[in-house]
């Protein structure tokens, strides 16, 4: 297969003028097949023949998780029996959401990662450990493993945690790369460094990035990023993805933003009032499923807040590129007078080489305001290191949460709770 499609590299009215094609094919589809979307358009009054152009997209409501949520059934445009695999995502309400992928589906996604993977250098023959669940309903484990699998190279399926069997994996078989949450590569070096492994002369030259932010806006390493290279000398590559739109934006070798794949989703980037914004500014990242035969979204708001790169690429693409989640909508905060997102936070923290674990907790309080409690272990047991937090918080974002220190085997515990697929961070308690 070809795996730099010949699309991402033809002029940008020539990429409009296919999106514009498979969007008329979609709409046919779901005026045919779904049930929530034919609903939608009768509502509404809208004919699909009035839809020609990307700029008619606004002619057609957005669509949300909760939508999802509350009719999760109507999305489905084939009957279970066609259904292959089931995945899940949260609902904004608590419920999980039901995503099905049928045969044809299981080949897109497959198709998608192998693209999407290449992007960042991946080649037939090489050896790459996924330290990634492919259980639990994650839809994302199992698209790596069928994208690497397309591409051709070796998979050394570890599953997340436990470094010392990571390490053991890595000098048993020598994988180029490693498809990981970043945060997880500091645990790998201090284990290494603890037990004078000699890391810096593995096999591993870059890493896969899932699950957190490692660049700023302007694509320098962030803090977490910063701190991974001071250690261990790999490329590492950002790649931004969901269960819902069953596509991923991965960065290329020159790393300025995740590449859009036209042939697999149409994008648009909504203020507020849900109008596209100027180029340059951020706005909430809103797709559209091509190609898709179980679940395809129309006009779909994914809630997070991101701002779109369109000049052309050195790597040959032409396709626009999304840089680093700013936040997620639903997670602002509003702090005396600040508004923030859980990022910049992470960014503060990840600033500290004392602090072992962490959780950002969000809550209300009495008077309907929003608080902010930073959850904190340390080996550091000077009593002057809550304050250097406190003082860096004020100083780069001007807040100054409440912080608690918590033993690191209760905390670690919560954050590394085995039943989550990354992290756990941050809570919203509101």
């Amino acid at each position: 297969m070809e795996l730099f499609p010949f699309i991402e590299k033809s002029d940008i009215q020539e990429i409009k003028t296919f999106q514009e094609e498979k969007l008329k094919e979609l709409l046919k589809y779901l005026e045919a097949y779904s049930p929530f979307y034919k609903r939608l358009f009768k509502e509404n009054n809208i004919q699909i023949s009035d839809i020609q152009t990307l700029e008619d997209l606004q002619k057609i409501p957005t669509t949300a998780k909760n939508d999802i949520q509350q009719n999760n059934d109507d999305f489905f445009c084939v009957p279970m029996t066609e259904i292959v695999d089931f995945s899940t995502t949260s609902g904004t309400l608590g419920d999980p959401v039901t995503f099905g992928l049928s045969e044809k589906d299981m080949e897109r996604i497959a198709y998608n990662e192998a693209i999407s993977l290449s992007c960042a250098g991946i080649s037939k023959g090489d050896v790459v450990q996924m330290i990634t669940t492919i259980d639990k309903r994650f839809i994302a484990g199992l698209a790596y493993l069928l994208g690497l699998r397309k591409i051709g190279a070796g998979v050394v399926r570890m599953g997340p945690g436990i470094p010392e069997l990571q390490w053991d994996s890595i000098f048993r078989y020598q994988p180029k790369y490693l498809i990981t949450v970043p945060s997880f590569l500091l645990k790998m070096i201090d284990y290494a460094e603890k037990n004078n492994l000699d890391y810096k002369n593995s096999s591993i030259i870059g890493a896969v990035c899932i699950g957190e932010s490692i660049k700023n806006q302007d694509f320098t390493d962030n803090i977490l990023s910063q701190k991974i290279k001071e250690k261990w000398n790999i490329q590492l590559y950002s790649t931004y993805a969901s269960t819902e739109m069953s596509t991923a934006f991965t960065e290329c070798e020159f790393q300025n933003g995740g590449h859009q794949h036209p042939e697999l989703i149409i994008t648009e980037i909504l203020d507020d009032e849900g109008n596209p914004v100027k180029d340059g500014e951020s706005g909430e990242l809103t797709i559209t499923t091509l190609g898709v035969e179980a679940i395809p979204l129309l006009r779909f708001k994914t809630g997070d807040l991101v701002k779109a790169h369109y000049e052309p690429c050195k790597c040959g693409r032409n396709t626009m590129r999304l840089g680093p989640v700013i936040g997620r909508k639903q997670q602002m905060i509003k702090y005396k007078g600040t508004t923030l997102y859980p990022p910049a936070m992470n960014d503060i923290l990840n600033d500290f080489n004392g602090i072992s674990c962490y959780q950002i907790v969000i809550h209300s309080n009495e008077i309907g305001l929003d608080e902010i409690i930073i959850k904190l272990s340390t080996e550091n047991n000077d009593e002057n290191f809550v304050n250097e937090v406190r003082d860096h918080f004020r100083a780069k974002l001007r807040v100054t949460p409440k912080i608690e220190m918590v033993d690191f085997d209760v905390l670690s515990k919560i954050v590394f709770n085995p039943n989550s697929r990354k992290p756990i961070t941050f809570i919203d308690l509101r």
